[in-house]
């Protein structure tokens, strides 16, 4: 069985995947044992008798999605009880709108919450934040612990409205 895809000390670099993401994603790692040259019943025999070489390919293949999502990834935004973080991934550096909400009687992650600040926004009661960061020697690593942190893949409506508003 040749290796096409090595993992680095036998370390994962993200998360493998759920699951129901393996699942969706059914026919994409039947394509990949192909490419490690792993039939459908060697699969199969291989998760009886050596389950950790089992689990392996799944940490490889888990990765090995991550990075394409990762590289293709423009927006992350990232929303809790008093702020809201808006990342625009560029090509070189990430730029952030954060968004602090001085009132502790409101929770922006409710719709009553968000109703409110669409009611407010311009209020004294609103902070806005604009940064940028250059990414690390790891621009794929960088955008991944920010969806760690909770952060979540957008299409980035909300960054576009904030930078006309504030931009």
């Amino acid at each position: 069985m040749g290796r096409a895809f090595s993992k680095f000390n036998g370390e994962m670099k993200y998360l493998r995947l759920t699951r129901q993401q393996l699942e969706e994603l059914h026919q994409e790692f039947i394509n990949f044992l192909a490419t490690q040259s792993i039939t459908g019943d060697e699969w199969e025999r291989l998760k009886k008798e050596k389950p950790e070489v089992a689990e392996e390919e799944l940490d490889v293949f888990s990765d090995l999605i991550w990075e394409g999502v990762l590289s293709k990834v423009q927006f992350l935004e990232n929303i809790s009880a008093q702020q809201m973080h808006f990342f625009h991934l560029q090509e070189k550096e990430m730029k952030l709108i954060s968004v602090k909400v001085m009132n502790p009687d409101i929770d922006l992650s409710t719709k009553e919450g968000f109703s409110w600040f669409r009611k407010n926004y311009q209020s004294d009661f609103v902070e806005y934040l604009t940064a940028s960061k250059a990414y690390s020697a790891d621009k794929n690593l960088d955008k991944f612990s920010l969806i760690k942190q909770g952060a979540v893949i957008t299409k980035g409506e909300l960054y576009k409205w904030f930078d006309d508003l504030i931009g």
